[in-house]
Formats: C-alpha cells, structure tokens, sequence
C-alpha cells in the first residue's frame, strides 16, 4: 500500500495533551493512529454517501472524541484525509447537516460543521451554513428503523447553478443526508455531492479499497 506520507508523518497537530484514537500522550492524532486511518477502505453508501472511513476501530473512537469529548483539533485531520480520499469535483460552496440545537448547545459546537469548514479550507472555498432543521429528533441513539425517518430541513435560497458539498460527520442510513441534499436542490443547488468523515456499517453495502475516488452527485 502507498500511503501519503506528509499526512502520516506530521506530528506538528499538538491540539491536545494525548491522542483522540488511543488516549496516548501527544498529539491530537498520534503517528499510529495516522496509519490505522490511512489503511481503512473508503465507504460507498447507496443513497450516494462516500465516506472517508468506516465507523469503527480507531475511526469511531476518533469520531467519538470530536462529538462528545471536545476534540476539535482532530476536525483538520478528517478534512485532510476527506480532501485527499474523496474527489469532490467541481465545488462552489461548502456546507453541512447540522446537528440538532439542543445537541450543539450541550456541546458548544455542531461537530459536522468544523469539518466542513475545515474542508473549505483544504479545498479554499467558501463555507456558509445552508440549512436548518425543521423537525425531528436527534439521529442519536434511534434505531435503524426510526434512522430511516430522519429530520427534515429547509435551506437559504441560493443562487442558481451552484455546486454544492454537503458533509456530515457520521452517515449510518443516509436518511438526514438525503433529506439535506432535497432541500438543497429546491433551494436552487445546480449539484449536491455528499460526503462524511464515516460510516456506520448499515450505511455501506460494499467498501472500495484504498484511493477509491468515485462520488455520487446529485443535479
């Protein structure tokens, strides 16, 4: 396997006193953790989610960490490896799912968007917040039946024939995804390609190995 080494190897992101993946002392992510990412297979899922990891091992620990422990610092790290694993083609604009507001007021934080903005960075786009969810619950802690009846949103009106990415932190049925990606398309959105960080084992049907690069994008 050939791995690129710049993102493995670069010890510089000390955001915290130990690793989000093991706990160990050092960096946000340590040279190990690095590696166990860099080695998963990216995740197609069939409502056209391309994620960059599967929602297990170091990556749910990780993914963990961002969304309930405050380490923020490991939001970079995802975009990179996101940027790197994913072709994203053409992108105007940037923006995410948000988490319900009672979750991102317990936490101080929408956890999907420090990972789009960290993508916007990596990508030197744009990163605006486009949606806003009119009902339902949190995803968190339903089943996968009740998944499937995820929120429903709305989105700022855009300007025509923009292509947008839209991120998520962890997709498991793609439910919130899809109802995201619908409201962006009334909004005026010319293409909708959706990405996230991870996916849960009911979200991905078949993995793609190692560079998969192909995105599903709706229009």
């Amino acid at each position: 396997m050939v791995f690129n080494d710049s993102w493995i190897f670069n010890d510089s992101w000390i955001f915290n006193e130990s690793c989000a993946g093991c706990n160990r002392p050092g960096p946000a992510l340590c040279r190990r953790c690095r590696f166990s990412l860099a080695g998963a297979a990216t995740q197609h899922n069939a409502v056209g989610v391309v994620a960059a990891l599967p929602f297990d091992g170091v990556a749910r620990q990780v993914l963990h960490g961002l969304k309930y422990r405050n380490r923020r610092g490991v939001a970079r790290q995802l975009a990179q490896l996101m940027v790197r694993r994913l072709r994203v083609g053409t992108v105007d604009l940037v923006t995410w799912a948000p988490t319900s507001g009672s979750r991102a007021r317990a936490r101080g934080y929408d956890q999907s968007e420090l990972v789009a903005r960290a993508v916007a960075r990596e990508l030197g786009v744009p990163c605006r917040r486009l949606l806003f969810r009119s009902r339902g619950a949190p995803q968190t802690g339903h089943n996968r039946v009740e998944r499937l009846h995820g929120p429903s949103f709305r989105a700022r009106p855009l300007v025509a024939g923009l292509h947008v990415l839209l991120i998520d932190d962890v997709v498991t049925t793609g439910a919130t995804m899809s109802a995201a990606r619908a409201a962006l398309q009334v909004a005026g959105a010319r293409s909708v390609a959706c990405i996230a960080a991870a996916a849960t084992a009911a979200a991905r049907p078949a993995a793609h190995g190692i560079g998969a690069r192909h995105l599903a994008v709706a229009s």
